[in-house]
């Protein structure tokens, strides 16, 4: 019962303006405690596999993937050439030590400008469709967060696309926009309105199952823990620890489509990079088969440790300070409201 009236509320308590946000302020903040361990792991990564000039990564903040071009020995690029880490708390101290502890933010620019305005349409979308499809789906109100955070995810990634297919153009080339202009023209011309699009489809199938099974789970958990110690609005801690364990599981479920989004990212990066193009896509269940044959059924869940240690907090993070930015405006949504009834008595 907790759940149920619970979660309505938030959508008609707020406006969307408010639940923009909430989620902006939460995707900032997310990103500022996040990125260091993405430095570190992508430090890390280099080492083992250096990048050559032009090649490109995938970076990511734990809750969306950007691909970055890196060119080695430009001092002016935000990407460094890897050091010698014998190990995490070894790459922290010697980057720290070495660079500033400003290197540990490096990167942080280009993965603000994605993260940002795709949670603020994710998180603003799922709460008025899961508002609206409690209303209408009665007695199975309590799957309307699956349905609904799977609907925001296509929403969302499906706009993004164009624009992270731009951004990547830029990175990798340092056009000016009319530039920019001239060359998504040219691409559309000879490849059609769906080469804006490329690599939506293993996008898509990581993140539509995982934003679904995310907020089913969250929705549950943060019931559950309510009920468990009779609290009739979820604390900070509830909301925290309801965060990281639907985040930790969904990740877990859907890494293997993870590890070939980040294979065709890369592959599709490095022919941005040397301003070539490739008509023929390879297939996601391709990929898998490739990967496979490489480096057995364990590369499919390749980077486990570190993608749960990363999106287990971020995840975390990014609902709690959603909820907390929800609760204020509400709070102060209700004294706005209650104000002049008080004055009037």
């Amino acid at each position: 019962m907790i759940g149920q009236s619970s979660a309505p509320a938030a959508g008609e308590d707020i406006s969307p303006l408010q639940q923009m946000v909430a989620s902006g302020s939460g995707a900032i903040l997310t990103s500022l405690l996040v990125t260091p361990l993405d430095v570190v792991k992508i430090r890390l990564q280099a080492q083992k596999n250096p990048f050559p000039k032009g090649k490109c990564f995938v970076y990511c903040n734990g809750l969306m993937d950007h691909i970055c071009v890196c060119e080695n020995g430009n001092s002016k690029a935000w990407y460094k050439a890897p050091g010698h880490f014998s190990g995490t708390l070894d790459a922290f101290v010697k980057i720290v030590r070495h660079e500033g502890v400003k290197a540990l933010w490096s990167g942080l620019p280009p993965t603000l400008v994605m993260a940002v305005p795709a949670t603020v349409i994710y998180f603003t979308c799922y709460e008025q469709l899961c508002a609206a499809l409690r209303v209408r789906m009665g007695a199975c109100a309590d799957e309307a967060p699956l349905l609904a955070g799977s609907l925001a995810r296509v929403g969302s990634a499906t706009v993004i696309s164009p624009l992270e297919l731009m951004r990547t153009k830029l990175q990798s080339q340092k056009q000016s926009y009319r530039e920019l202009t001239h060359c998504i023209r040219s691409a559309v011309e000879t490849e059609g309105w769906l080469s804006l699009w490329r690599g939506l489809g293993p996008t898509l199938l990581r993140d539509v199952p995982f934003s679904a099974m995310y907020w089913y789970n969250y929705e549950k958990s943060k019931s559950w823990l309510c009920e468990r110690y009779n609290s009739r609005e979820p604390s900070f801690s509830i909301i925290f620890l309801s965060g990281a364990a639907s985040g930790s599981i969904a990740s877990v479920v859907t890494l293997p489509f993870d590890v070939v989004k980040t294979r065709r990212q890369v592959e599709v990066g490095e022919l941005q990079a040397k301003n070539l193009t490739s008509k023929i896509s390879p297939s996601t269940f391709s990929v898998m088969s490739r990967i496979v044959a490489q480096d057995g059924f364990g590369g499919l869940f390749a980077g486990f440790l570190p993608r749960v240690i990363k999106v287990a907090p971020a995840c975390a993070i990014m609902i709690s300070s959603y909820e907390f930015g929800k609760a204020f405006f509400r709070k102060h949504n209700q004294e706005r409201i209650l104000g002049p009834l008080q004055t009037n008595t």
